[in-house]
């Protein structure tokens, strides 16, 4: 889930959410193109950085192209995802490269779900991640969590964000997810506000929050403050523990956020506007080409608007496991930024995204054969799955 900076912002993403003007001259138009009436894009929640970029450029392309553009909030992932996928209620979505490989593999609380494939049209940020504790918490050292009785916040809404504090934190500290397990408590959220405040409210000692968001401007200025646990870089085998749970996060120093987290090390997870691979191919070759022509009209709406250029979208590019949509390769062609290794990779990765919907389609058909409940938790469902799925690359950046 991509979060929110600046608090100021937040009058002028309600703008956009209701597809109102913002102020910009109409001066663009896309050639022999007639943009629909509507474009629909949704993002994770109205604390979010996702949601307040998005509406820092969609009253731009409101404004250039004739379109109403509406930005959608919706705060839970698996929601989010069936919108778009099954209910059919956006053309585009914003979801970070990690969800959206939990979505593919049908992890967690995705694997009971209709399997349906998803395409990338443009890059949007790369959210910088870390563990953030009250300025007044004894708990010094990110190694500092594996005593006893510490108060881990759960981020229910966000199948990748639990498995990261129940699975991937406790492989970084050396521990096994049963012996983090028996530890600490996991103080459930339901909302990533929730699981962030749950610090500063002090219902939990720590929280993995993303220092961009609006809430973490928020916490910042809590009479007792907030501090942010290094996960040092040199740490190799924590490092390694950690990514054999979430393989798409990049380690790096966190350089951008709330000041508290300037120069903690963290990671930093890729989001993305998505859409599905039969969403018409002239609109996202369109819109690929309006990100990309007019990203200096744009780019100074907010922060992370500045992440959506061209050359951030090539680098992540480069490593990227998952498909790109063909009107965004299309435009990427024409303008020379695509090459014929490009093509390689990406029929790979659809080839791939198609063995897992077929194989999480037949392993839900099974599961029904048999008279298995199709629930994430249920271990019967849960063997049925992994035998139809056994061997299937997973979604991992390609170095």
């Amino acid at each position: 889930m991509a979060l929110g900076l600046w608090r100021g912002s937040a009058a002028a993403c309600l703008v956009a959410a209701f597809g109102l003007s913002a102020g910009f001259s109409t001066t663009v138009q896309a050639d022999d193109f007639d943009w629909p009436r509507m474009l629909r894009i949704a993002t994770p929640g109205t604390a979010s950085g996702s949601f307040a970029s998005t509406n820092g450029w969609a009253p731009v392309l409101q404004n250039q192209t004739g379109m109403t553009v509406r930005v959608v909030p919706e705060d839970s992932e698996p929601t989010r995802y069936t919108r778009l996928t099954q209910r059919n209620e956006f053309e585009v979505a914003s979801v970070s490269s990690a969800e959206v490989r939990f979505q593919m593999e049908g992890i967690d609380g995705y694997a009971a779900m209709p399997p349906a494939p998803l395409r990338i049209i443009w890059h949007h940020n790369d959210t910088p991640w870390g563990f953030v504790v009250r300025g007044d918490s004894d708990i010094e050292s990110i190694y500092d969590l594996k005593r006893e009785g510490v108060r881990v916040s759960l981020s229910s809404q966000s199948p990748p964000m639990m498995r990261t504090v129940r699975e991937a934190l406790p492989k970084f500290l050396g521990m096994t997810e049963e012996e983090a397990a028996e530890k600490w408590t996991f103080v459930p959220a339901g909302s990533y506000v929730e699981n962030c405040r749950s610090v500063t409210d002090g219902r939990a000692d720590v929280a993995w929050c993303a220092p961009i968001s609006a809430v973490l401007s928020e916490m910042e200025g809590h009479p007792r403050g907030i501090r942010w646990l290094d996960q040092p870089l040199d740490d190799t085998e924590g490092w390694e523990g950690w990514l054999s749970v979430r393989p798409a996060h990049v380690p790096a120093e966190i350089t951008m956020g709330v000041e508290t987290a300037l120069g903690t090390h963290g990671l930093v997870s890729n989001f993305l506007y998505w859409t599905t691979p039969d969403q018409d191919e002239d609109l996202i070759y369109n819109l690929a080409k309006w990100f990309n022509e007019q990203h200096d009209s744009y780019k100074g709406t907010h922060a992370l608007a500045a992440r959506m250029s061209l050359e951030h979208f090539r680098n992540y590019l480069d490593g990227s496991p998952l498909p790109v949509h063909a009107g965004t390769v299309r435009y990427l062609r024409e303008i020379g930024a695509w090459t014929e290794e490009d093509d390689e990779w990406n029929e790979a990765a659809k080839e791939n995204v198609d063995a897992w919907m077929e194989a999480r389609r037949q392993g839900l058909e099974a599961a029904r054969a048999a008279g298995v409940r199709p629930h994430w938790e249920d271990p019967d469902f849960q063997a049925i799955m992994r035998e139809h799925t056994e061997g299937l690359p997973i979604f991992r950046t390609r170095l």
